[in-house]
């Protein structure tokens, strides 16, 4: 069965290749482009997940997610706004949406955000590259069946590592993504982290994971 997603987004720019994209991808798509539309779309057919701007024209994005979160409770809301600071996506996890991905984003790893969010209930959202394994829910991560104990900081950045499986990473994507635009960190405490990660899930395995791409980032595979 496709499931359904509720685009609630004011930018025509950007509702459309979303909802390209999306329907390349097997999903069925309903758009909104103001608040009071939202609204009225999840009260009249019940959506799988919303994918929320908060910059709307008539009303504001967190009264239209409180409203959509008392209509529907277990609807999952992902956030996608232009407001990136740290306090901003504190406040928006604070609202108790299912996820914050600031703009400018990446196509795939918003697919990846919703596939985890649209998983059946009672299931775990795991990620899993070769014999290592994430769990989005319950936070544990296992290498060949043994767990493995990472820091909040490893775990968020193991877990953009592996949404982006095989894919390059830049240190700048990696620092904007996983330390949410904290400018007063600086690129190298990526490299410090990696070397974490490397110690904790590849020291030990005959298997190496997390690579090295000299000159443009860090990939896992």
């Amino acid at each position: 069965m496709k499931r359904k997603i509720l685009l609630v987004e004011d930018n025509p720019d950007l509702q459309t290749p979303l909802k390209s994209f999306f329907l390349e991808n097997n999903y069925l798509i309903d758009q909104a482009f103001t608040g009071a539309q939202a609204i009225k779309k999840v009260e009249e057919s019940t959506p799988d997940l919303v994918i929320l701007d908060l910059g709307l024209p008539d009303i504001d994005g967190e009264t239209v997610f409180s409203r959509i979160k008392k209509y529907s409770p277990e609807i999952p809301v992902i956030i996608l706004t232009a407001r990136n600071t740290p306090k901003d996506a504190a406040k928006g996890l604070g609202l108790g949406a299912d996820d914050y991905i600031p703009k400018p984003f990446d196509l795939d790893e918003l697919l990846a955000r919703v596939q985890a969010r649209l998983r059946q209930p009672g299931l775990n959202a795991k990620l899993v590259v070769d014999d290592l394994s994430l769990d989005t829910k319950s936070y544990e991560v296992l290498r060949s069946g043994k767990k493995i104990n990472l820091s909040p900081t490893e775990f968020n950045l193991l877990e953009y590592l592996m949404i982006n499986r095989g894919k390059v990473l830049s240190r700048e994507a990696i620092l904007n993504r996983v330390w949410s635009y904290d400018y007063d960190v600086q690129t190298r405490v990526i490299d410090v982290y990696i070397g974490y990660l490397r110690k904790k899930i590849d020291e030990h395995a005959k298997t190496k994971l997390i690579h090295c791409i000299r000159g443009f980032g860090y990939t896992i595979k």
